[in-house]
């Protein structure tokens, strides 16, 4: 196994209108949540227009909560994200962008039925009624906003999260607590043990195909536990992962020391991986340097998964460890290049 360091290429970027089937670039699907998944379209929609998201469906806080409790749907904020992230790059495109991204405040100090929800949120849940059909909502939701490419959930039903966290008692003894919630759990510290409910949730038919006639399938980066290995975690998602014929792709994140994965490496965080997963193998890992601790450590890490570490600088700059697009559509045009 070897590590590339050199440097990254800029990327030509295309207009959305391809002239053929040469300029659509490789078929890519992108798997995670949140602003992680937003932040690794961002980057691929730069590289091709054969693009799907595959987003996780557990989130249970806000106004994805709300809706998920009152309408027993799937939670929609983390698919509303990866719809605006692939916006089409137009007038038209960015005011429907805000427009789905845009908030409920409350007004003059009295409380309404729809603070904090987003209209996104709200878009989404009508088409799902209308429609009676997640993926044609989502599909129309799209066409809304131009999106290059597309979203689909990666259960049909709403996913709950469940972990275990170890906790000391005043006598100094302790014990493994069970806690469920993607909300929780994402804030609940050091998690040893994570669960996805229910265990033999079905997988959405459209995201197993996409998986099956990927050219390359991107994991990561995002809350490692409630975001990244969810995917692994539903049996009929990791055995498309694991026997598909495409490339695949694992982007760490910037900062590996968060709320539900203290005291970890960047290390680490693939042995957990691997973990829950030992039959998924990885051909490359991205990480900016700046997130590796002990690159030996890294790399070995690495290896169990059969992957070759590319390192590059993918960050943005200033304090918060955010992925900048540009740069980490340059490390992917690189990787895809040199397959």
């Amino acid at each position: 196994m070897g590590m590339f360091t050199g440097p990254l290429p800029l990327v030509p970027i295309s207009s959305g209108t391809a002239a053929g089937q040469q300029d659509k670039g490789p078929n890519v699907v992108a798997l995670g949540g949140g602003h992680g998944l937003s932040a690794s379209l961002s980057a691929l929609r730069l590289l091709t227009s054969e693009l799907t998201a595959i987003v996780t469906v557990a989130d249970d806080g806000g106004s994805s909560g709300r809706l998920r409790d009152e309408y027993g749907v799937l939670p929609p904020g983390d698919l509303r994200m990866a719809l605006s992230a692939l916006c089409d790059d137009t007038d038209w495109g960015r005011t429907w962008r805000d427009v789905m991204q845009h908030r409920f405040r409350p007004g003059q100090g009295r409380g309404g039925s729809l603070d904090e929800h987003a209209m996104g949120n709200l878009l989404i849940v009508t088409l799902w009624e209308l429609l009676g059909d997640t993926v044609a909502g989502l599909k129309w939701a799209g066409a809304l906003l131009g999106a290059r490419g597309q979203v689909l959930p990666m259960s049909t039903v709403p996913l709950t999260i469940e972990g275990d966290i170890r906790v000391t008692a005043p006598d100094g003894t302790s014990a493994l607590q069970t806690i469920r919630g993607q909300a929780r759990c994402a804030v609940a510290g050091s998690l040893e043990q994570v669960r996805l409910l229910p265990e033999q949730a079905p997988a959405c038919v459209e995201a197993l195909t996409a998986i099956e006639l990927a050219d390359w399938v991107i994991l990561g980066p995002g809350s490692w536990y409630t975001s990244v290995l969810p995917h692994l975690l539903l049996p009929e998602m990791r055995a498309a992962l694991s026997a598909t014929a495409a490339k695949r792709c694992l982007t760490m994140n910037l900062a590996t020391d968060t709320k539900e994965t203290t005291g970890m490496s960047a290390a680490d965080h693939l042995y957990a991986l691997h973990r829950y997963a030992p039959d998924f193998s990885v051909d490359v890992v991205l990480a900016d340097p700046a997130s590796v601790q002990d690159r030996q450590e890294f790399e070995k890490a690495a290896g169990m998964i059969g992957a070759e570490v590319v390192l590059g600088k993918v960050g943005a700059s200033g304090r918060r460890p955010v992925h900048d697009p540009l740069r980490l559509a340059a490390a992917y045009h690189d990787i895809f290049g040199n397959s």
